[in-house]
């Protein structure tokens, strides 16, 4: 098994989960961020003023297959949110060594 984190674009959001949905990925977990990587924060002008915004807001969405759908869960994440310029986003590809469903203690990848 795999857990996906992807770091999108927080307007890709809506896009991506439905690229998943009709990937035939039914759970996701996605989580409001901040960071920075290459866009180096970001120079906002407010009444006339202004600011440099270090951290921009992003959203991670982790998601945990086994081995054979990781390609599919990848096209399906990087599909909708590609715009070509910098700050699209990062996927990370992790092992996950076992899940366990805590309601009905089934483990694998039943519990998935």
């Amino acid at each position: 098994m795999k857990k996906i984190e992807a770091i999108i674009r927080p307007t890709k959001i809506d896009d991506v989960k439905t690229a998943l949905v009709n990937a035939g990925i039914i759970g996701m977990t996605i989580t409001d961020v901040r960071g920075f990587g290459r866009q180096k924060g970001q120079v906002e002008t407010y009444r006339g003023a202004e600011y440099t915004i270090e951290f921009i807001t992003k959203v991670k969405v982790e998601v945990v297959v086994e081995d054979d759908k990781v390609d599919t869960v990848i096209a399906a994440i990087t599909g909708p949110s590609r715009t070509g310029e910098i700050g699209d986003g990062k996927i990370f590809v992790l092992p996950v060594e076992s899940v366990v469903r805590i309601r009905t203690s089934e483990s694998g990848a039943a519990a998935i």
